[in-house]
């Protein structure tokens, strides 16, 4: 490694801030996400001074350590240097695997030829047969003894461990996962590799970013954690009551994406031939919107259905509807839904759900059909009992998951679960094999942070949902024509006790798009208020679950980023953590209706 950088990787180890290895959700207010990395980085070289004062002081590199964060940017910084790259070009991964199958996912759509070579290792589990019958995915793996002997080839050429040779270059990291060269910059696939990383991987986390630098800089003397999967997964059996193991994984989406190829893989192998329906409401968070539909663009035999629960739309009315027709057309559904629902925070009626789910249906010729599985997000209500003797859902099909960097680990880490009833257990062996393709399950680090962290949850959700009964109490005495979505005095006292909200303010003399405008203007006006007025416990950036404090953001512009316009939520979303200040808020929010309101 040059000196220069050598040097530089040095005094940003010594002195970077404390939260690059810790927070898993980053300023807003200081991000622009056309220019995420881009801008810190130039940032980052400019500085005469690498002191810890002025890294805190750099713009935000991505808002969300799922999709990226200080450490990877600088590790990729330093990796694009050595190789003479545009920082762009080089990508890190928590995944051995994901770099190769965004690569194929991209040449896929352009009908180009990929050729993986390699010399003497592929990523860990790697299943050739698998991206091949499963994801459907076309290529060539060559395995050569010398690298300086690789022919010419009529599409893209990626080489494992290689020497800056071919389009793509994968750079293996022992135990912490992988950094892919784009050797020819092009911005399409380097757009498309971020997409992979954003939707159905993770970036390399921030613990193990730092190890792989201290390793790039000759200091090896990082401890590694040694973690207790079975003690985890425990924990989360007892939480969850559900009848399966818990799968791991980097992230919830990462959980997702192995539930759905899971449950395809498992439908090619017990019902080959049948067509696959995936059930989505097209308002849900933003990942699993885009990363369903992305799933269902892959493959021929899988297509998106739309299942409306908004604006006056009954979540079970329409799901038995669609099931209807999906049972006409003897395919197999499978459901992708939110509990409550994000932002409006909607919970359907759980008993007609659950006879909905169970009723048996018959195809237009008389033949029983596969029964439905329901794949419950129940991110923002992990404490609540959904399987078991007397659960919600205890005798239908049901995987249900959880993004672990909210409550779980109280923001500490990425990583999610999934668990199964007894009559979706036989699903879960396919999730942990797709978690295990893929190289998408829960590192070290983040199991050792669940394990310390989830004892402490449902106490943690009880004095949040306190917290926030309190605030929507007052704004609903300030503000009496406010619309705030939250559950329901009766739902709380059924275990539904979520501390996230939704507040849609009210206009001032406005009617049409002048309203919309108006309350849009309005929003901005209370997130800023907020944040500067309390800085040390409000934040504007995407998050639930933390350990401490607020967290306000627009979902239309954030969570709901990927979601058709009409669909779209321009409201306000405040999420409030265990320890939270409430006579501030209370003050600072009376303030906000006395200025702007009145």
């Amino acid at each position: 490694m040059k000196d220069t950088t050598k040097t530089i990787l040095t005094n940003i180890i010594n002195n970077m801030p404390t939260d690059w290895l810790r927070l898993t959700t980053h300023r807003l207010d200081i991000y622009r996400e056309e220019l995420a990395k881009v801008e810190f980085l130039e940032k980052l070289e400019s500085l005469e001074e690498l002191s810890n004062e002025k890294l805190a002081s750099l713009p935000t590199a991505f808002d969300y350590i799922r999709l990226g964060h200080p450490l990877s940017s600088v590790l990729e910084w330093a990796m694009a240097k050595e190789a003479n790259l545009d920082p762009a070009s080089v990508i890190s991964f928590s995944s051995q695997s994901m770099p190769i199958l965004a690569v194929l996912r991209k040449n896929k759509f352009l009908g180009k030829n990929t050729r993986i070579i390699y010399k003497d290792d592929l990523p860990i589990n790697f299943n050739p047969e698998v991206l091949k019958s499963v994801y459907d995915y076309r290529f060539e793996l060559e395995q050569i003894s010398d690298y300086n002997t690789i022919s010419e080839f009529d599409g893209s050429t990626l080489v494992i461990n290689g020497e800056g040779q071919g389009d793509f270059n994968l750079l293996l990291c022992a135990n912490h996962g992988s950094i892919i060269e784009v050797l020819n910059n092009d911005k399409e696939y380097i757009k498309e590799i971020l997409h992979v990383r954003r939707r159905e991987s993770i970036a390399m986390t921030p613990q193990d970013c730092f190890k792989t630098i201290n390793e790039t800089l000759g200091n090896y003397s990082t401890k590694e954690v040694i973690a207790d999967r079975a003690k985890l997964s425990s924990t989360i059996k007892d939480i969850t009551s559900g009848n399966s193991n818990a799968a791991l994984g980097s992230s919830g989406l990462s959980v997702q994406y192995a539930v759905m190829m899971g449950l395809i893989h498992h439908a090619s192998d017990k019902h080959p031939g049948k067509d696959i329906k995936f059930i989505v409401p097209p308002n849900c968070y933003g990942g699993t919107n885009d990363q369903a539909r992305r799933v269902a663009a892959c493959i021929a035999n899988v297509e998106i259905v739309d299942l409306p629960v908004d604006s006056g739309k009954d979540m079970v009315t329409e799901l038995e509807r669609i099931l209807t027709e999906v049972a006409s057309e003897d395919a197999i559904p499978y459901i992708i839904a939110e509990i409550p629902t994000n932002p409006r925070v909607e919970i359907p009626d759980l008993e007609k759900l659950r006879l909905t789910l169970k009723k048996e249906r018959k195809t237009k010729d008389g033949d029983n059909v596969v029964a439905p599985v329901f794949i419950l997000d129940q991110t923002f209500c992990p404490n609540v009992k959904f399987f078991g003797d007397g659960g919600y859902l205890h005798d239908v099909n049901v995987i249900s998951y959880v993004s672990g960097s909210k409550f779980p680990s109280g923001g500490l880490c990425t990583a999610g679960y999934a668990v199964a009833n007894q009559g979706a257990t036989k699903y879960i062996s396919y999730v942990e094999d797709h978690l295990k393709f893929c190289d998408n399950g829960a590192t070290d680090f983040q199991v050792k942070v669940l394990i310390d962290e989830m004892p402490s949850m449902n106490e943690r959700i009880a004095k949040a949902y306190k917290h926030t009964r309190a605030f929507v109490d007052f704004i609903e005495e300030q503000l009496p024509l406010a619309k705030i979505n939250f559950v329901s005095q009766e739902l709380a006292k059924a275990s539904f006790t979520p501390s996230v909200f939704s507040l849609d303010l009210p206009a001032k003399d406005k009617t049409g798009q002048e309203c919309q405008k108006s309350k849009n203007e309005l929003n901005h006006k209370l997130i800023s208020m907020m944040i500067e007025a309390i800085p040390h416990e409000s934040k504007h950036c995407v998050s639930y679950g933390q350990l401490k404090g607020s967290y306000w953001t627009i979902p239309a512009t954030s969570t709901q980023g990927t979601t058709k316009e009409s669909d779209k939520d321009y409201i306000v979303r405040i999420s409030i953590g265990a320890d939270f200040d409430l006579e501030k808020h209370k003050e600072v929010f009376a303030k906000f209706v006395k200025e702007e309101m009145s």
